[in-house]
């Protein structure tokens, strides 16, 4: 690091848990966020203001007058932009040292396969179940760990899925790809704005503790947080042997 990165992050290297060489895995690592809306916007701007040396982001969608009720990384004046210029203006605006990679697309499995090889720590931002399956079956043949987030009316969700521990469970263990699964939509039941900032900058959080070692990730567990009166569940997750993904029987 040179005196002015050193200067920048200074309130994480005086972390025990961070320190320069934590600073300095942060500074090294590569991060894909797929989706950067709701969650993506708060997760891409904390990994953005920690240092992540390398962010790639992932979405199909253009900014609309109705996100900025939520999506923080957006602005009025880029209404129309694809998503991921317009995050990208806003990270670059907070650290212009980042390097970013655009990708204005919803990728298919064999293009998460790609990403997922070239990157670190995944974050799930997406909104659709066909994405979170493919992202995590990628995960599991890489080993790369998974931070997954959700968000909808006023009910949040956070979990860790790292392959590369035998005892971690993978998303198709909580969340079966054969399930028959309605999915739901903010456009039609809506989202308390702050929620999607909450278990975004979880995500971010969780991100950060995987690449520089600090703390004990949230691996295993699903953390619910009931935003009405802001109550947090927290349900510890076994790994399925049967699992069509990551179960024994299922190489």
């Amino acid at each position: 690091m040179d005196d002015s990165q050193l200067l920048r992050y200074s309130r994480h290297i005086l972390l025990n848990e961070v320190g320069v060489e934590g600073q300095e895995r942060i500074l090294q690592a590569r991060v894909l966020v797929i989706g950067v809306g709701g969650l993506g916007s708060p997760a891409a701007l904390y990994l953005a203001t920690a240092g992540v040396g390398h962010l790639t982001l992932v979405d199909h969608d253009t900014v609309d007058l109705t996100n900025l009720q939520r999506q923080i990384a957006h602005t009025e004046a880029r209404v129309g932009q694809p998503k991921v210029e317009s995050a990208r203006q806003a990270l670059l605006a907070i650290n212009p040292e980042l390097q970013i990679t655009t990708l204005a697309e919803r990728a298919d499995a064999q293009r998460l396969d790609t990403l997922v090889a070239d990157a670190d720590v995944m974050l799930d931002c997406s909104d659709n179940f066909a994405t979170r399956q493919a992202l995590n079956a990628a995960c599991v043949r890489h080993g790369r760990p998974l931070v997954s987030g959700a968000a909808i009316r006023f009910d949040g969700q956070l979990a860790v899925y790292d392959p590369r521990q035998d005892n971690s469970p993978c998303y198709a263990c909580v969340f079966p790809p054969d399930t028959a699964f309605e999915e739901t939509r903010c456009a039609t039941m809506g989202v308390f704005a702050p929620l999607v900032g909450i278990i975004g900058s979880m995500q971010a959080a969780e991100a950060l503790k995987l690449i520089s070692g600090a703390g004990a990730p949230a691996v295993g567990r699903l953390l619910m947080l009931d935003g009405r009166d802001m109550t947090w569940s927290d349900i510890r997750l076994p790994r399925n042997p049967q699992c069509p993904v990551c179960g024994t029987t299922h190489p």
